[in-house]
């Protein structure tokens, strides 16, 4: 049987409860929302963000370098080093990447040959010079023709290579430096152009190759039966076209122009000379 006060069993009937909420309700204050509060507190997390995050990326910048070097091999470093430290990119004085130059070309028994030079700048300093002799040695060039033939006898000077290609293949025939203000006579190479089978290694030393002064109009090699071969200056701006062996021509980064003189076969060089 239902208890007929069974709302009263807790001491409290719904009317009393009612007035109690009603006196809660009547004791609160309710005031509009703080918005402009809760904006400013939004900026300001966000800025400290921000700041945060620059001064991060700043450090990791500015050590890079640093971080990068502090567990690297003498190797390691120079390929990691910062940028402000590596060679410059476009090389404008051509210290790592040297300047060529055709200087002559032919056709020998049916084989080509041509002779060409290349010419880097000079290195300022010792490590401009390390860096050079790096990349000539990378570059397939071997050592530069100084002495003493490492970085040090590379300082102050511009280094030249003279490579002759014969039929494809090329082989390195004159090395050597430049001090400044050097553009006299003052060497020269005889080499035998082998484009027979029936050559000899080592006889027909028939190609000349040398410096001549700029003022040199003509350069006269002499072979060993007396007979001679002129190398001539071309008119100026004539560029190689077609098999010209004997011929004076400038260097692009030589201060000294250079000659090639061509003898007949089954000859030998004798002496040369500026005969104009």
């Amino acid at each position: 049987m239902m208890n007929a006060d069974r709302e009263t069993d807790h001491g409290r009937t719904h009317g009393d409860i009612a007035v109690l909420l009603a006196t809660v309700a009547d004791e609160v204050r309710i005031g509009p929302a703080p918005c402009q509060a809760l904006v400013r507190g939004g900026r300001r997390r966000r800025a400290r963000r921000w700041a945060m995050a620059a001064t991060a990326a700043l450090v990791v910048a500015g050590s890079t370098g640093t971080l990068a070097l502090a567990g690297a091999t003498d190797d390691d470093a120079k390929r990691v080093a910062p940028a402000a430290t590596r060679p410059p990119v476009s090389d404008e004085r051509h210290l790592y990447e040297p300047r060529s130059s055709a200087l002559a070309r032919g056709t020998d028994h049916g084989k080509k040959w041509k002779v060409i030079i290349y010419v880097w700048g000079a290195p300022r300093d010792r490590t401009e010079a390390q860096r050079q002799l790096d990349a000539m040695t990378d570059s397939g060039f071997g050592k530069p023709g100084v002495e003493p033939p490492t970085a040090s006898g590379l300082v102050g000077k511009s280094a030249y290579v003279v490579r002759l290609t014969l039929d494809g293949r090329t082989t390195t025939r004159m090395r050597g430096s430049f001090e400044k203000g050097d553009d006299t006579f003052r060497q020269s190479a005889a080499m035998p152009l082998e484009t027979r089978r029936t050559a000899t290694s080592g006889s027909d030393q028939r190609l000349v190759i040398g410096q001549a002064p700029p003022t040199a109009q003509e350069v006269t090699c002499t072979w060993d039966d007396a007979t001679t071969t002129t190398a001539y200056r071309p008119a100026p701006g004539t560029g190689i076209a077609g098999d010209f062996e004997d011929l004076i021509r400038p260097a692009d980064g030589s201060p000294s122009d250079w000659f090639v003189c061509l003898g007949p076969e089954g000859r030998t060089f004798g002496t040369v000379a500026v005969t104009k």
